[in-house]
């Protein structure tokens, strides 16, 4: 069976978070600042390393609380690779679409992966919980990727919040982490990190089911048009 792959240059790239355009200067700017050695592929891994970084953070953060800033160092990292290698690859008009979109999608799910293993490794949050967490942002990822196969829409952000965003969430919350330290919470075997990733979960498990609803009807109604104008 031949697969014939949507061309990320005919998708139609929907991001309304709230640090869009502010993130698109800054992305900008850097992109012209460049040096010429610096390619797509190495951003790429250079998110990659800043996924680890985050990952050995947390779950470094059992010795002591001050490995967190490992982690926070690491989303600085991990969102200048993530952000700027389609970036750099659009400014200097050298994009490779079907690659480019595979590589960049599975690295963002193997970065999640240890971004989330990660939080369950340390000693604030619980790795059922952080798995809750990661089967949301995976169930989203699941439905972006279908609505451009079927409506040529690439969705980037949901209840205007994209990654970027999230990150800022996250670091807010190691901060936190720091500050705070493990004392139990006030809600029984379930701290207040807990909740707060557990929160994030459910809220991404929630839109995925209601983003599915409203694109299947989105669908159903397109086709039922399509058969009456036959």
């Amino acid at each position: 069976m031949t697969i014939q792959p949507q061309s990320s240059q005919s998708l139609s790239r929907i991001q309304q978070n709230w640090l869009a355009a502010n993130e698109r200067r800054v992305l900008n700017w850097l992109c012209h600042r460049m040096p010429p050695w610096i390619t797509p592929d190495r951003l790429t891994a250079t998110g990659m390393a800043g996924a680890v970084m985050i990952f050995a953070g947390y779950a470094a953060s059992n010795i002591a609380s001050s490995w967190l800033l490992l982690a926070i160092a690491g989303y600085a990292v991990q969102w200048f690779g993530d952000s700027m290698d389609g970036s750099l690859a659009r400014y200097r008009r050298i994009e490779r679409p079907s690659y480019g979109y595979f590589i960049d999608h599975s690295c963002d799910g193997l970065a999640t992966l240890l971004i989330l293993a990660g939080i369950g490794l340390s000693p604030f949050v619980t790795m059922n919980v952080a798995m809750i967490a990661l089967a949301g942002y995976l169930l989203l990822s699941i439905h972006a990727f279908l609505s451009a196969r079927v409506l040529g829409e690439l969705k980037l952000s949901y209840l205007s919040a994209g990654p970027t965003e999230l990150r800022f969430m996250l670091i807010g919350m190691t901060v936190m982490m720091m500050v705070l330290g493990t004392a139990p919470g006030l809600f029984g075997r379930w701290s207040g990190f807990d909740l707060f990733v557990g929160t994030i979960g459910s809220i991404l498990i929630v839109l995925f089911i209601g983003q599915t609803l409203v694109t299947g009807r989105r669908l159903a109604l397109a086709e039922t048009e399509h058969r009456l104008l036959k």
